[in-house]
């Protein structure tokens, strides 16, 4: 059964880069991790690859499997492949969360969104998402505000669904 991420939330991050995961992100990971029981503790990937990226991508169990099964479907040694494979699977942060919710982001990634006081998380289907608030207000939300901004008043997003029933 395929979960998915709803929703968006602002967490404080300490000195130690521990952040709290918003708690109905936390079922959706366990609900995706094929090896969490009772007592355990949820695993997923962090994707930080990628130097355009401006967040980290945060792919459950089943998500980061899923990816990693097409990439394997790529022709060895093509430079398709080769890249897909740094970007998921050599700039990438297995982890967990921890006993009491939170997620222990190295420095290293912090570093590289210029995570500090705050945390914006948001979801992207079967993934969400940790950005930098001032960044995804200044960068991703600047661009979708834009992008509708140039649509019709009578515009109704829902057509895209009729459109994606053919694929």
């Amino acid at each position: 059964m395929v979960r998915r991420f709803r929703g968006e939330s602002h967490h404080k991050v300490d000195a130690k880069g521990r952040v709290s995961i918003p708690a109905s992100f936390r079922r959706v990971l366990e609900a995706s991790d094929p090896n969490w029981t009772e007592g355990l503790n949820p695993e997923l990937v962090i994707v930080y690859g990628d130097h355009r990226r401006n967040y980290l991508e945060c792919y459950t169990i089943e998500a980061i499997n899923e990816v990693d099964a097409q990439i394997a479907s790529l022709p060895r040694g093509s430079m398709e492949r080769k890249m897909l494979q740094r970007l998921f699977q050599g700039q990438s942060f297995p982890t967990n969360v921890d006993e009491t919710g939170r997620l222990v982001l190295p420095a290293k990634l912090r570093q590289k969104i210029g995570l500090e006081g705050e945390a914006f998380f948001i979801a992207a289907g079967d993934t969400f998402q940790v950005w930098k608030p001032e960044t995804y207000e200044k960068e991703e939300l600047s661009k979708t505000e834009t992008w509708l901004d140039e649509l019709p008043d009578d515009f109704d997003p829902l057509i895209y669904l009729d459109s994606a029933k053919g694929d």
